[in-house]
């Protein structure tokens, strides 16, 4: 079967798959924000946030964690764009006014990578994504190197790539702005990744979230064509790649990249049990190269500086450098550019600021809800993917999400468990039955209701079940969460038990 003949998320298909979705026709007017950035800000509009807590369907992240609580029909100034690293690998251009147009981004460098890339085989341009030590930038922090060489290494003629730009974690708007102020780097960099892999076709899978992102992406499609930096013979070499646009209806597991590809081939988007991965069967059981938007991004400037000049920033196994989003309870929120090994205490105190108003840091989330809380004790941690999971947390995709004194731990764990009940995609049971459980415990919890030690033991097993013995990262990331909340504030959840 042809490319241009498989089903796709725009064909036919059942109410399985359609009552899936939670954004129909991507209908966003009206709707308010229901995100952990926006949660933790409640006290900033408390009746945008009731707004909120009462619509249906639910939205939990519209990218404006800067501004947060967030409502889809206001567009809040841009944030500062900051590189505060010694090279500016993927904020440059942001911080420079951005590149919207295909004259702008070639008058910053723009299509270099790429053209460094066609110059060598493409297995050195594999070796020089290995050499850099780039990781993952979406969470699981995967050797990109190794990935790439993982797909080009399968069997068979027919290979894809496919850029995950469902960035749902709240508190992240990362891609958002990569997407609307520099998306020829996005297709530079997964042109460099279609060399190196031997794809033909790419895909960008776009939250429903970002309308303002979709422009952007459909004009640098038609500008790239139009120059010859896709379709047949790019550059003039013996090399096609061309990229489609596909647009997610408001599901947080579609960021999930087996979910995604589901979603793109139009069924029911559940996560897939692995092995085997998306690698070596991913899309319509082709090998699959599945990146998101920023690790795609770092690339053009592996390729055009050299893997090595890319290891000399970070340190340890954390090499190169990461953006971070600081959400609206800090007195500068923004995206910032850093090398790996800053403290946590950096971001919060030097980048943010500190946080606004008089009531004290109580804990910091960093790549989203599923993720283990830092409390203030332990800022001085390295920013780095090993020492942060060393304490339970991670890097995630580096949405900093802070809380102050006003939010109760139990507050915020009703309403992590509520959201991660309402995305479950239900394929597990772990998930699909543990995740409403904990809701419910936390909900009767934050009510007031009086919570008996043998209720709460029973909570604190079924998180061990979700950490566990959870299909994808959903249910682990909620158990890692509540595992930190009692690692950390045990003895503020243990005041609510009898």
């Amino acid at each position: 079967m042809r490319a241009d003949e498989r089903p796709g998320l725009a064909g036919d298909r059942g109410p399985e798959v359609d009552s899936f979705y939670h954004l129909k026709d991507c209908a966003l007017a009206g709707k308010a924000c229901n995100g952990t950035a926006c949660f933790a800000a409640r006290q900033l509009n408390p009746e945008r946030w009731a707004e909120a807590a009462k619509q249906t369907p639910r939205v939990y992240c519209l990218g404006k964690c800067f501004a947060a609580p967030a409502h889809a029909d206001e567009e809040p100034a841009r944030p500062p764009f900051e590189v505060r690293a010694r090279e500016g690998i993927v904020l440059g251009r942001l911080a420079r006014g951005g590149a919207r147009s295909l004259e702008r981004y070639l008058a910053l460098d723009g299509y270099r990578g790429l053209e460094a890339a066609l110059a060598t085989p493409p297995d050195a341009a594999i070796r020089a994504v290995e050499a850099a030590g780039l990781r993952g930038r979406g969470g699981a922090a995967f050797p990109t190197g190794r990935k790439l060489r993982a797909v080009r290494h399968q069997p068979g003629a027919e290979k894809f790539v496919v850029a995950n730009a469902d960035e749902g974690d709240a508190g992240a708007y990362i891609d958002r702005f990569l997407l609307e102020d520099d998306p020829f780097s996005l297709l530079e960099g997964m042109t460099i990744a279609a060399y190196a892999v031997g794809a033909a076709k790419g895909w960008i899978y776009l939250r429903a979230e970002y309308p303002a992102a979709r422009p952007m992406i459909e004009a640098a499609l038609v500008e790239a064509r139009a120059a010859g930096l896709l379709g047949e013979s790019i550059l003039g070499r013996e090399f096609g790649f061309d990229v489609e646009l596909v647009i997610g209806q408001g599901s947080y597991l579609c960021g999930e990249e087996t979910a995604l590809l589901n979603s793109i081939e139009g069924r029911r988007p559940e996560v897939r049990a692995r092995p085997p991965f998306p690698t070596e069967r991913g899309l319509w059981g082709r090998p699959t190269l599945v990146n998101n938007v920023e690790t795609f991004v770092n690339l053009p400037w592996i390729l055009r500086r050299g893997g090595e000049a890319y290891h000399a920033l970070g340190f340890a196994n954390s090499r190169g450098t990461k953006v971070v989003s600081l959400n609206s309870l800090f007195h500068r929120p923004g995206l910032y550019e850093v090398e790996f090994g800053v403290s946590v205490r950096h971001l919060v105190e030097e980048l943010g600021g500190g946080l606004r108003g008089s009531a004290p840091l109580k804990g910091v989330l960093i790549g989203g809800p599923l993720a283990g809380i830092i409390p203030p004790w332990l800022l001085d941690t390295p920013f780095g993917f090993e020492e942060l999971r060393t304490i339970g947390a991670g890097v995630g995709h580096g949405g900093v999400v802070a809380f102050d004194e006003r939010t109760s731990i139990v507050e915020l764990a009703q309403h992590v468990f509520a959201f991660g009940a309402y995305e479950s995609c239900g394929k597990c049971t772990p998930c699909r039955l543990g995740s409403r459980r904990l809701e419910e415990f936390f909900t009767a919890a934050a009510s007031g209701e009086v919570v008996l030690d043998s209720q709460a033991e029973e909570a604190r097993r079924v998180v061990d079940a979700l950490r566990l013995t959870s299909l994808c990262g959903h249910g682990v990331g909620l158990g890692e969460f509540a595992a930190s909340a009692w690692r950390y504030y045990g003895k503020e959840l243990s005041a609510w038990s009898r």
